[in-house]
């Protein structure tokens, strides 16, 4: 899609998705005061309503433009802190002080997006004013009994294209993550089975050995071949996951949120059940992860930051970048509204050295 920049239109890998859900915030931080959020460059603003779901308006006041996030909840009602107006989680305004009369006949309402709280996150309806066609994905095996979680949080400098391709791809991991994941050094070579379907593209590693970093001996100190998967999820989940056997499993599952176009923020869920009690496996993934994340993060921000002075994107691919065009053709069918044929759409196989 074309973006413009300085007047000038350049290739770009921004989309702007209708009809879709996104996390804008951890439920635990919506208490009693309004939070303000960008969810794809529209400001809005979430908070409790009266029955302790959340709800979602744009970020201003239909009386005179003040920011209802300045506001406060006024028994499940979003009071305005320049007249007092108040609104409801669906946008109705229900008072305004000094007026005698209903406030629905004379006040206009806020314009409203649908919320739910899933997983303990606050989720938001790209499309104000619309019935939600579905339900928020799952983060699958959170809290799972055997299961240690560990919950991050990072903004990204980049668009939601390139921070979920960079969440799965491969080759990028002997490099910026070295002696994390893998090292540049030792190789195997294995083959690559890519589908697509409707909603949702994958890419299964067959016979890949234990990775060779610090990660991989803690996923599985004695070696051995594991069953690795990756995905993507429409609109927005990158999910890695690997088995080692029926003690063994890591699964991290990134669910992305376009603030605007060049900064998309990351909610990370990682689910680990190894053989290690999961009491002791907290505080030795905890920074590992946290490390990974902000290399990714690193990379992305000087990613942005060279596509915005060359004022362009300019992307050459090989085989091996297995998931980028299926996740691109994805995003850009769902910006455009297309209905999706249910089923496998595409497969190939791929020959990649590991």
């Amino acid at each position: 899609m074309p973006c413009i920049v300085g007047g000038m239109q350049i290739p770009s890998s921004i989309v702007r998705l209708p009809d879709q859900w996104f996390i804008v915030c951890h439920a635990s931080t919506l208490r009693r005061r309004p939070v303000a959020t960008v969810l794809q460059g529209s400001r809005l603003v979430v908070f409790r309503g009266r029955n302790g779901a959340p709800a979602a308006l744009a970020d201003r006041c239909p009386h005179r433009n003040a920011p209802l996030s300045a506001g406060r909840v006024v028994r499940g009602e979003l009071e305005c802190s320049y007249h007092g107006w108040r609104f409801d989680g669906g946008g109705a305004c229900r008072a305004i002080p000094g007026l005698c009369g209903e406030p629905e006949r004379h006040g206009r309402r806020a314009v409203a997006h649908a919320a739910c709280e899933r997983d303990g996150f606050v989720w938001v309806y790209s499309t104000p004013d619309a019935a939600p066609g579905g339900e928020p994905p799952r983060f699958a095996r959170v809290d799972a009994p055997g299961y240690a979680t560990i919950r991050q949080a990072l903004s990204f400098p980049g668009t939601l294209f390139h921070a979920l391709e960079n969440a799965l791809d491969v080759p990028h991991t002997a490099f910026l993550h070295a002696g994390l994941f893998r090292t540049s050094r030792r190789r195997h070579e294995i083959d690559v089975v890519v589908r697509r379907f409707a909603d949702r593209a994958e890419a299964e590693y067959v016979g890949e050995p234990r990775p060779t970093g610090l990660v991989g001996r803690l996923l599985a100190p004695g070696g051995g071949v594991v069953v690795h998967v990756d995905r993507f999820l429409l609109p927005s989940v990158a999910q890695v996951e690997y088995r080692l056997g029926d003690d063994n499993h890591l699964l991290v599952t990134s669910a992305m949120t376009p603030v605007d176009d060049f900064v998309t923020q990351v909610w990370t869920v990682v689910s680990l059940r190894l053989r290690i009690p999961t009491r002791l496996l907290v505080p030795i993934v905890t920074p590992l992860a946290t490390r990974i994340l902000r290399q990714d993060r690193a990379i992305l921000a000087l990613q942005t930051q060279t596509i915005r002075r060359f004022r362009g994107e300019q992307l050459a691919s090989t085989e091996i970048d297995v998931l980028g065009p299926q996740i691109w053709h994805l995003l850009t069918a769902a910006a455009r509204g297309e209905p999706s044929v249910p089923g496998l759409q595409h497969e190939h196989r791929v020959r990649m050295a590991i």
